[in-house]
């Protein structure tokens, strides 16, 4: 009897124990995001006066498109490293605002590569499941049970062109720059079947240049600030032998 349990002890820690490792399986991802934007500069928002914590700065006028790719190492079970690889616009619009009389508007072309390391405070059941590691599914999951949350934090760089309407065009000085950038955000993650991810993520930048705009007030005290809000889809790629992604043999 005393050698029946010690064996099923044993054999349930070997169980819990591979069960724990199976994330290593697939621990490369490749995502693809469309994003929604924010800016913050100097053209339209509102005098600190008239603006209540400022919500009012949030406007679809300043919402713009972006388009996200990003690539994820798999460090532990619940850290990682992304490359992320961001393209889209800004707009910005003396239209709602407190210098409606300026009449000043930008659109700011981007191109914004990023490091970021994620950390997950809350991780999925489902990479302990045999069966949703292999696509399969496993009924006995509930749909809150496989869902990541993570921060993320790091560091990137923000390349730009600034397009200003007429009335803004006299002064702008640098319509090109670039500017270091410090990401940081939150993100949730479905992990669907174990190979495939949907998730949505909220990251915020804030930019060491007040000139993303095109136009830097005399009024101004602090640099630029923009949002991203990215819908993505993931694929997690299989782990070769050699340690390696699946397909690089």
């Amino acid at each position: 009897m005393r050698k029946s349990i010690i064996i099923i002890l044993l054999l349930s820690l070997i169980h819990t124990g591979a069960n724990a490792q199976l994330w290593k399986l697939r621990r490369y991802e490749v995502s693809a995001g469309l994003c929604t934007t924010q800016f913050f500069g100097d053209i339209g928002g509102f005098s600190r006066g008239e603006n209540i914590l400022g919500l009012k700065d949030f406007s679809f006028r300043h919402t713009s498109l972006s388009i996200n790719t990003s690539f994820k190492y798999r460090i532990l079970d619940d850290v990682s490293a992304r490359l992320n690889l961001t393209f889209g616009y800004f707009h910005t619009t003396d239209e709602r605002g407190s210098n409606v009389e300026r009449e000043f508007e930008s659109r700011t072309f981007f191109f914004e590569p990023s490091l970021t390391g994620e950390y997950y405070i809350i991780k999925n059941k489902g990479e302990s499941s045999f069966l949703v590691t292999k696509g399969v599914g496993n009924p006995s999951l509930s749909f809150f049970s496989l869902i990541d949350f993570y921060v993320f934090a790091g560091i990137g760089g923000l390349s730009y062109h600034v397009k200003p309407n007429d009335n803004l065009a006299p002064f702008v000085t640098k319509p090109d720059g670039f500017t270091a950038v410090i990401p940081v955000g939150l993100g949730a993650d479905f992990n669907y079947s174990g190979i495939f991810n949907f998730g949505v993520e909220l990251g915020g930048r804030y930019a060491f240049s007040d000139n993303i705009d095109g136009y830097s007030s005399i009024y101004s005290k602090s640099n630029d600030i923009y949002y991203f809000l990215n819908f993505k889809f993931t694929y997690k790629i299989k782990t070769g032998k050699n340690g390696l992604p699946s397909f690089l043999k």
